[in-house]
């Protein structure tokens, strides 16, 4: 099996997320009618999902560090499927809450955990686009959500549909995670290099892997001279990668991403698109956008670095955002509807090239071996706490300030992480994880810039 068939079948945990989390959108058109739902339960079936979200990403951690990668993910797999399957036959807002619930667990560990995977078997000068692969398979899990959603739009039942069909790419998933490797860093981590060895010549064919696997002892000997308890993600070492990571974290919900993945055909019915249909192909538009600018976002990772998409998504968003805003505030007929689909897509796509995968990316390079899954499973925690709140609290905020005061403040929020970007994240293109590792702990994150890095 190559490499690239690895890395795909493991990036299917992104499939996953990105389905289960954008069905949602079309679902509840429909089933806040089904089931007579106030705007607070609409809000409580679409974030009960993100609180078993954060649930899955706080034992994930400790689970991946104890058990594998690979058999936490086909765990995730197998979640997957059960709320799928529980979610689609529920006759009750309680029984659609328990699905949602353990399909949220399942997105919580497949969105640290498969970037963790991705980032631990790459190479370092492909490791950008590798990792970004889960994120493109987010994007296209949502996209194709939004597609389901449309063609069952008018199907009888057909929410039930939508939600069903997330168990199929679990079925993929949990058969491809049978067969598939474990992480050789994980490997060398538990005395078991020659395993990590045998793995590393699996996935490099017919390259030579004796530097990288002697880069890897060394890190591992270095790890072995600290401590590497729970407690040591107070360690001084770890003070500036979690401020970067959790700092992230918070930036790419609050500022108002998933209001739009989550909502995103109530908000196009809002600014005028009265049609259910109609609303919901605006949205698959908006999906399809999202595809296409990681697809740009992973030819360009490796190239321009991480710093630098950051600005342009970031800077991109805050535009479009206060264009929104200003949509919403001239009226909600018409062309102005369509002005704010514009908006709305040309948002996604600038999330789509840099906010959105290099969150994902950063926080795989940036943790110590012995604490990474520990340390990214606190940084994801973070991701879907702030993601609980922001989507909890939408329905009600734009009731109390309008969409043109939601989105006014999600566009202020976009500066504000430029700035947070501009001051305090480094530079890891083309450098090691271990390379990465010794530069954050000798405290000179600052001086990894893409220029000086020498890809192994």
């Amino acid at each position: 099996m190559t490499f690239y068939l690895i890395a795909s079948v493991a990036a299917l945990g992104g499939l996953l997320f990105g389905y289960d989390t954008g069905v949602i959108s079309g679902a509840l058109i429909f089933i806040r009618h089904v089931m007579s739902l106030s705007p607070t339960m609409q809000g409580v079936v679409v974030s009960i999902a993100l609180a078993g979200a954060a649930i899955g990403a706080a034992l994930v951690g400790y689970l991946s560090d104890r058990a594998g990668r690979r058999r936490v993910i086909l765990g995730a797999g197998l979640l997957f499927i059960a709320g799928a399957i529980i979610s689609a036959v529920a006759q009750s807002v309680v029984v659609l809450v328990i699905g949602r619930f353990f399909v949220g667990l399942a997105i919580g560990v497949a969105s640290m955990l498969t970037p963790l995977y991705l980032a631990e078997i790459s190479p370092a000068r492909d490791r950008g686009a590798i990792v970004s692969l889960n994120q493109l398979c987010i994007t296209a899990g949502i996209l194709l959500s939004y597609l389901v959603g449309y063609a069952l739009a008018s199907a009888t039942g057909g929410w039930r549909w939508m939600l069903a069909l997330g168990a199929v790419p679990g079925i993929v998933l949990s058969a491809g995670m049978l067969v598939l490797p474990e992480s050789p860093r994980w490997l060398a981590g538990h005395g078991r290099v020659p395993d990590a060895q045998s793995v590393l010549q699996r996935l490099r064919g017919a390259a030579n892997v004796s530097h990288e696997l002697a880069t890897l002892r060394q890190d591992i000997a270095r790890e072995d001279r600290k401590l590497t308890s729970a407690w040591e993600l107070l360690a001084p070492r770890l003070r500036r990668p979690l401020i970067i990571g959790v700092g992230l974290a918070m930036f790419q919900q609050i500022t108002g991403i998933n209001t739009v993945i989550y909502f995103a055909p109530i908000i196009f019915q809002s600014a005028g698109l009265s049609s259910a249909a109609t609303s919901i192909l605006a949205t698959a538009g908006v999906g399809a956008v999202n595809v296409i600018m990681t697809v740009v976002s992973i030819r360009l990772i490796d190239r321009l670095g991480r710093r630098q998409l950051l600005y342009w998504s970031l800077g991109g968003m805050a535009v479009t955002l206060f264009v929104l805003s200003g949509a919403f505030f001239a009226g909600t007929s018409g062309e102005l509807a369509w002005i704010a689909v514009i908006s709305v897509a040309a948002y996604v796509g600038f999330f789509a090239i840099g906010l959105g995968p290099v969150f994902w990316l950063l926080i795989a390079e940036i943790f110590p071996l012995a604490l990474r899954g520990r340390a990214m499973s606190l940084a994801t925690v973070a991701n879907w706490g702030f993601n609980l709140i922001v989507s909890a609290t939408f329905l009600n905020l734009v009731g109390a300030l309008g969409s043109t005061g939601a989105f006014l403040i999600y566009g202020v929020l976009s500066l504000v992480a430029l700035a947070f970007v501009a001051t305090t994240v480094p530079e890891t293109k083309g450098r090691s994880l271990e390379q990465i590792e010794a530069a954050l702990d000798a405290g000179t994150s600052q001086n990894l810039p893409s220029a000086q890095a020498r890809p192994l």
